[in-house]
């Protein structure tokens, strides 16, 4: 789809407003994506979803609209007439200096990441990878002045059930260097837990990168725990141990295995209660790479993203992962 920008008279300020009500209304109306030609036809709720039905395929036809009855017709071959506001590509809402930089798919949801911050830095584009190239301009300045905050997380191994949060947690594994690569992680388990189970590994580090990783989990465990820590695993190897990195990723679990559990598990020679712990080859795979990088003086961030609540990022991840899982081991 054709790229667009904010009009000329729309700044970088915090004093920057939507130019008229018309527009205002278009940027917080639901949208419908609708894939007549492409890997799986049907109505999409995301652009990204959308996306990764027709991108490189072969005489691909998509379109969006704002009543779902006009989406399904165009999908079923009819052509039925737009609205104007129907024309317009969506929208990707970059923010590059605010509360929570980011790439947004609403205007809201934009003005939120930035509302109150002193010379905020925002910008509108047609493109995903447009718009997170806008961000990481901006973060990496940001990172390399230390602005990326850390905290340790802490929960007990036992606890199935994550706790709920609003926004995105950070927590980081070492100190020095800053975070200049940006990685989503995910994993799959088509029947997790049962025999015939088939999981997947997911890595995203943009669309079109060729570092970019789906990939069937190994192994005769197929589980989704191994998969999330193998995606992580996988990432760390893909980025240059010298090179600051953040991994963004919706397992909690994984996340504290390898920033907070381990260092009981070492002291108890990997046993909790008596029992091995579970997946405790992946774990010290990960702190070795992890390891690797503190002795460089590279900071390595972990920075938990709530799963399947519209992040671009962690979208294109456990769509990798899914296809991963498909694929013949």
């Amino acid at each position: 789809m054709p790229g667009s920008s904010l009009s000329a008279s729309t700044k970088d300020t915090a004093t920057s407003k939507p130019t008229s009500k018309k527009r205002k209304l278009d940027e917080t109306r639901k949208r419908y994506y609708a894939v007549r030609v492409g890997r799986k036809p049907g109505v999409y709720d995301t652009y990204n979803k959308c996306f990764a039905q027709v991108d490189k395929f072969p005489g691909a036809k998509h379109k969006s609209f704002f009543s779902l009855e006009d989406a399904e017709a165009f999908v079923a071959g009819k052509d039925p007439i737009p609205a104007d506001n129907d024309k317009k590509p969506p929208a990707f809402y970059a923010v590059g200096i605010g509360h929570k930089p980011g790439v947004y798919m609403t205007w809201p949801d934009a003005q939120a990441a930035f509302a109150g911050k002193k010379n905020p830095k925002y910008k509108r584009f047609g493109t995903y990878a447009d718009a997170e190239a806008y961000v990481r301009q901006y973060n990496n300045q940001l990172t390399t002045a230390g602005a990326v905050a850390a905290e340790a997380a802490s929960e007990d191994e036992d606890e199935r059930a994550p706790k709920k949060a609003k926004t995105s947690a950070p927590v980081a594994t070492s100190t020095g260097g800053s975070a200049s690569v940006v990685a989503y992680t995910d994993g799959s388990a088509l029947g997790n837990g049962r025999a015939g189970a088939r999981s997947g590994v997911g890595v995203f580090f943009g669309p079109g990168d060729p570092r970019n990783i789906s990939e069937p989990l190994q192994g005769e465990t197929q589980t989704n725990q191994r998969a999330e820590l193998t995606a992580i695993l996988r990432c760390l190897e893909a980025i240059p141990p010298h090179q600051g990195a953040e991994i963004r990723t919706d397992s909690r679990y994984s996340i504290d295995c390898v920033t907070n559990w381990y260092i009981g598990w070492e002291r108890n020679g990997y046993k909790t209660n008596g029992k091995d712990v579970k997946n405790q080859d992946l774990v010290k795979a990960i702190r070795q790479k992890l390891e690797e990088r503190e002795k460089l003086g590279v900071r390595t961030q972990f920075t938990w993203v709530k799963g399947h609540s519209g992040d671009p990022g962690n979208e294109a991840a456990d769509l990798l992962a899914v296809q991963g899982s498909r694929q013949p081991r």
